[in-house]
Parts: C-alpha cells; sequence; structure tokens
C-alpha cells in the first residue's frame, strides 16, 4: 500500500499541463493503486493524479459513489474527455483534497457524460448525475488546471485563500513540533 502526498494549493503543480496516457503499462498500473490507497486513505470521492504531483491524465472516483455499490472498485478513468454536461445548472457544496478543510458552494451542469479508457486500455463511456456526476466534473477539471477556487466569487475567492494561507501556517507548526532540528555537529 502507497499513501502519496496531496499536493495543496496554492502550489503551482495543481496548474501544470497534463498530458495523455500513450499506453497503459505496469507502471501507470502502480499509479492507480496508489492512487485508489491515496483516496481511500483520505476518505475522498476522487482523486486525480496531478494531486499527487503526476500529470498523466488519470482520475478516480470512488466506486460507491460512480456505483452505490459499498464494495464496487474505484471507477478508472483514463485519458478521460468531456462528451457532454447538462440537465440544467446545480449549487452544491464541494470539497477537494488539494484543499484540506474547504467547503464551497459550486455551480455545475447537474449530469455530465465521459468518455475513457480503463486500465486495460479499453474505451468505455460513462455518465452521472448529482454527486456522481459533479464528482466526474470536478476531477475532469483537474487534469485541464481548473480548480474549485476558480468557480466562485472573489470574496469566497479571497476566504479560501485565508483559509488555506492558515492551514498551511498550522502544518508547517504541528510539523516543526513533529520534526525539531537536528543538533548541530561537534
Amino acid at each position: 500500500m502507497a499513501v502519496l502526498e496531496v499536493v495543496k494549493y496554492p502550489d503551482p503543480r495543481l496548474r501544470e499541463d497534463t498530458f495523455a496516457v500513450v499506453e497503459v503499462t505496469d507502471d501507470i498500473r502502480q499509479l492507480v493503486r496508489d492512487l485508489t490507497d491515496t483516496m481511500y486513505s483520505l476518505n475522498a470521492a476522487g482523486i486525480a493524479a496531478i494531486q499527487v504531483g503526476r500529470l498523466e491524465r488519470i482520475f478516480l472516483i470512488d466506486g460507491k459513489v460512480a456505483t452505490g455499490d459499498e464494495a464496487a472498485d474505484p471507477l478508472v478513468c483514463i485519458n478521460p474527455e468531456v462528451i457532454e454536461t447538462g440537465k440544467g445548472l446545480v449549487i452544491a457544496e464541494e470539497g477537494c483534497l488539494s484543499f484540506p478543510d474547504v467547503f464551497v458552494d459550486v455551480k455545475r451542469p447537474r449530469w455530465a457524460k465521459l468518455r475513457a479508457q480503463d486500465v486495460n486500455g479499453e474505451t468505455f463511456e460513462v455518465e452521472g448525475e448529482a454527486l456522481f456526476g459533479r464528482a466526474l466534473q470536478h476531477e475532469h477539471d483537474h487534469l485541464t488546471g481548473k480548480l474549485m477556487i476558480d468557480l466562485v466569487g472573489m470574496v469566497k475567492k479571497e476566504m479560501i485563500k485565508r483559509k488555506m494561507k492558515r492551514w498551511h501556517s498550522q502544518h508547517e507548526a504541528d510539523q516543526a513540533e513533529h520534526d525539531p532540528l537536528p543538533a548541530p555537529a561537534e
């Protein structure tokens, strides 16, 4: 089991260009396993490769979110592309692993349809609405450099920036407390 470190906003790596996976290799399958371990260790609805510093166009959605079945494997989307969205717009609260403890209302289409490849390189289409449709769109946004902070107004943007600054300060203080500097060599 490999739980990877999640990249946190405002890290510029979250805005980097991603690239298509040309071939689903053993290395890609290992990345998918690591993403799965990371997603489940953090009790997340989804995760994109860019959130762990990898630039491959890959994301996962929790199997329960995708199917409603508690025992379902995660939905793996390699080289996903949004084909269609619709059924009106809905405002709902979203969170993101790259924005710990931040939850904001985001307006998105109710429904989304995507085309992607699975871990065997087979192309499939998937569609979802409600939480599943929102998760498909949210994770796909990561692969295009779009973050939830880009989907809110100026006041919410500033609130998120302040909250993340506090989170980083607290995280650094916690790290310093747990990892004191070694004594100087004599």
